[in-house]
């Protein structure tokens, strides 16, 4: 199997409908061990059980990216029960709900402040605290969108917060590259997830990706799942600082295609 004797670290899954989820499955069916973050006791509730039925692990860990504390002891934490850890999946975004609609110039400093910190920060910041820990030749996923390089309508300072995780893929794959690591974005087509929940007209968005996309179709949380793992393993050895779209080929269009078969 692709991933035997690989272990990993999965941040932010919620449910079993999450992309987070999706690729822990994935990783789990070609080897790997994994082990999962939970952001609260409400979500503790959530998670705990998934990594006791579904995964086989008692191994889950409270991180808030936001708690100094949660911070400064994963690393630790993690080595303890797993060792070392091969792969690393980042699945964190937050804006507040009145970041998500309106007007672009009508986001507050700390609203802004708050997207950034929680949605692109984190990504370093996470990276930072479990490096030391990280095998060789270890990889990075973290979760984009095709709201950060382009508009999307009520996706606002999410975009922002995107585009801007997008970027530090690019600049931490370099720090990260000289140690033989890797650092890479998926970027999923819409997908009905807890996090989607908050954004404005979503089935429309749904609608939307489904009518115009080559495949004409939505994707599922297992096909982001399979696209993750390969980039997670050792078969996407030479792959880096990229953005991977799983979205039905929705990226590729300029102008939907009218004509009927």
């Amino acid at each position: 199997m692709i991933m035997n004797g690989k272990k990993g670290l999965i941040i932010g899954m919620a449910n079993n409908k999450s992309i987070a989820y999706g690729i822990a499955k994935a990783c789990q069916a070609q080897g790997a061990q994994v082990a999962f973050t939970y952001l609260n006791d409400a979500l503790k509730k959530r998670v705990e059980p998934i990594a006791a039925e579904e995964f086989g692990t008692s191994h889950i860990y409270e991180l808030d990216v936001g708690n100094s504390e949660h911070m400064a002891t994963i690393a630790d934490r993690v080595k303890a029960d797993m060792g070392g850890l091969d792969f690393v999946v980042h699945s964190i975004a937050f804006a507040p709900k009145e970041a998500l609609s309106g007007s672009i110039l009508d986001i507050t400093s700390e609203a802004f402040a708050l997207s950034m910190d929680v949605s692109v920060y984190s990504l370093i910041s996470v990276v930072r605290q479990l490096k030391p820990i990280m095998n060789p030749n270890a990889s990075v996923v973290t979760l984009s969108y095709l709201g950060g390089p382009r508009y999307v309508p009520n996706y606002n300072m999410m975009g922002i917060a995107k585009a801007a995780l997008e970027a530090t893929v690019r600049y931490l794959a370099v720090d990260l590259g000289r140690e033989g690591m890797r650092v890479n974005a998926i970027s999923a087509g819409p997908i009905k997830t807890l996090a989607a929940s908050g954004i404005g007209d979503f089935k429309a968005l749904l609608h939307r990706n489904e009518q115009d996309s080559p495949l004409r179709k939505n994707v599922t949380i297992e096909e982001v799942g399979n696209s993750a793992m390969y980039i997670l393993s050792d078969l996407a050895s030479g792959v880096t600082g990229e953005v991977h779209y799983v979205d039905a080929g929705y990226n590729i269009i300029g102008m939907a295609d009218s004509t009927e078969e």
